[in-house]
């Protein structure tokens, strides 16, 4: 079979080709499972590093791979290749692992179904981008951050485009492409014997990012956090920026995962129905909203994408699901069948979580609190009982509506599903950092441990 022929046809005729490898797979493979399916990624990537003053490397990468999942008499089997050369090797380890496996009832292929129009996740402006265009936006990242009196250490931009193809036994042929482009930079602040470092990052499906702003925000974040002062240990309100609310609220995803809810480790496993946060809150997880870091007409399964109500003033409404924790909880899947790439399966994992509100505070209504802009140590939360300490990255003390100062060192500490109860929406904008659309969000009270 001439794969690698199909293959280089692919890129001269804008990936219509790719449709061609997976159907020659896929007709390859029947002969050896009776169900099937293909998933193909294609991903340019044009990637520049930041370390201190210059840029380290500016790159272009090309990647095309495919994944293969076959089912027979109940038992499934994977495997993947970049090489085209190999596909058929590809469906001889598939079909190898798939008779080695157990057998599971709950292994299923999606059906053919209607799938969304989602806007705006792909910008054809991406195919004017050059190696040049991202080193220059990396340049005006460093030039902002020494105008603004302060010092890069580390950063960085990349520009990414994918396109999809999914297709299975059951009559599924799924194909969408989309963009990505993300920045990111870490900066020193100094003034006299102080010294204070600060990050910031953006990321969005379009070519929007302003790299003068990314280093602006940074930078002042850093020279307002020279010369901290300490702070009591206390209970307090909290505030929490953007990037503090990903890096907390990261173990809600893993509560409503159903994977974890089937295996007894989420706290949330037996609380459908009840109230678990504020009444004034709904949670949202929405793989089709319009512009979403993580939307998309399809999962990596080719089930449509849908928005999901996980909690709905403040009751506990919604798990998601892949197709095979579906299966097994006797539902529908929630379009939450995710692979890291094409050389995963399918795992259960969140699109876009939109935290809404039906009630908005000021920050002048603050009285007595604290400015936490990140967290450090998310990843040492439980994700089980939700019990948490981490270190305030950048925070300020906050009274009667006001920032009055720097803190030099706080820990926050706490309880996930309780502090749920207490969130309030400040009124700011909406933005997306990591998997959370939010505006910023205050816990009436929590521990803080001065440093």
């Amino acid at each position: 079979m001439e794969w690698q022929k199909l293959l280089k046809n692919s890129y001269s005729n804008g990936g219509n080709k790719l449709y061609n490898i997976a159907e020659k797979t896929f007709k390859e493979a029947l002969k050896h499972a009776q169900n099937v399916e293909i998933y193909i990624q294609r991903e340019k990537t044009l990637e520049v590093d930041i370390q201190r003053d210059r840029i380290d490397l500016a790159k272009e990468q090309h990647l095309t791979g495919l994944g293969l999942r076959v089912i027979e008499d109940k038992r499934m089997g994977f495997s993947y290749t970049t090489d085209m050369n190999r596909i058929e090797d590809a469906i001889e380890a598939a079909v190898f692992n798939m008779r080695a496996n157990e057998a599971d009832e709950n292994f299923k292929f999606s059906k053919p179904s209607h799938y969304p129009h989602v806007k705006k996740i792909y910008d054809k402006s991406f195919h004017d981008l050059e190696v040049a265009d991202v080193h220059e936006f990396a340049e005006r990242m460093i030039n902002t951050v020494f105008d603004e009196g302060c010092e890069p250490t580390s950063g960085g931009f990349t520009a990414s485009h994918l396109q999809t193809l999914l297709l299975n036994s059951n009559g599924v042929e799924t194909e969408y492409k989309s963009t990505g482009f993300s920045a990111h930079i870490s900066v020193n602040a100094k003034e006299n014997n102080f010294k204070s470092t600060a990050y910031e990052s953006d990321a969005s499906c379009l070519m929007s990012l302003e790299p003068e702003k990314i280093s602006q925000a940074a930078c002042k974040i850093a020279k307002n956090s020279i010369g901290g002062e300490r702070v009591e240990t206390d209970d307090m309100s909290i505030l929490l920026d953007y990037h503090a609310i990903n890096g907390i609220l990261a173990t809600f995803t893993s509560a409503i995962n159903a994977d974890n809810v089937q295996r007894g480790r989420s706290y949330l496993r037996d609380k459908i129905g009840e109230e678990v946060a504020n009444p004034e809150m709904n949670i949202y997880d929405d793989g089709r909203i319009t512009g979403g870091l993580y939307s998309a007409p399809i999962d990596d399964e080719g089930t449509p994408s849908q928005r999901t109500p996980i909690i709905e003033k403040g009751i506990l409404k919604n798990f998601i699901y892949d197709l095979y924790t579906a299966s097994k909880g006797k539902v529908e899947s929630t379009g939450n069948g995710m692979r890291s790439s094409f050389s995963s399966i399918p795992t259960v994992l969140t699109t876009n979580i939109i935290l809404d509100f039906q009630d908005k505070i000021k920050i002048e209504d603050i009285r007595r609190g604290m400015l936490v802009t990140d967290v450090l140590g998310a990843h040492t939360a439980n994700p089980i009982s939700g019990d948490f300490s981490l270190e305030a990255n950048n925070p300020f003390f906050i009274e009667n509506g006001e920032i009055k100062y720097p803190i030099k060192k706080a820990m926050i500490s706490g309880n996930l599903f309780n502090i749920l109860k207490q969130i309030k929406m400040i009124d700011s904008r909406i933005r997306q950092i990591g998997t959370f659309i939010t505006p910023r969000i205050l816990i009436e009270t929590i521990r803080v441990i001065g440093g």
